[in-house]
């Protein structure tokens, strides 16, 4: 259960500074952190798209002067995915300070 003053400073929202000290300081600490996740990295995949999505991707390729629509289109989705990423971290540390924070 832990006693009740840890449980009193969890309550409380620790500043970005703080939780960047923790994990610092917690860094070489094997038991400290999840399990490692392996990722194998594909050569190349190919991508099927709909033919009147792939016309209007070429018009907007042209449009930003994209030589290439591949070039552009891989752009475009890196820029998306990499949004995509920021909203789920953002997410998840939502829930984490919530769950953390709010239990009590």
């Amino acid at each position: 259960m832990g006693n009740m003053k840890e449980r009193k400073t969890m309550k409380k929202k620790l500043p970005e500074e703080e939780i960047d000290n923790i994990v610092v300081a917690q860094a070489d600490n094997d038991s400290a952190w999840e399990k490692a996740i392996h990722i194998h990295k594909k050569e190349s995949t190919s991508l099927s798209i709909p033919a009147d999505l792939a016309a209007r991707a070429a018009f907007l390729a042209q449009l930003h002067r994209e030589t290439r629509i591949e070039e552009w289109l891989t752009r475009i989705i890196r820029e998306r995915i990499e949004i995509e990423e920021g909203a789920f971290v953002e997410a998840r540390r939502e829930i984490i300070d919530s769950i953390f924070y709010n239990s009590a």
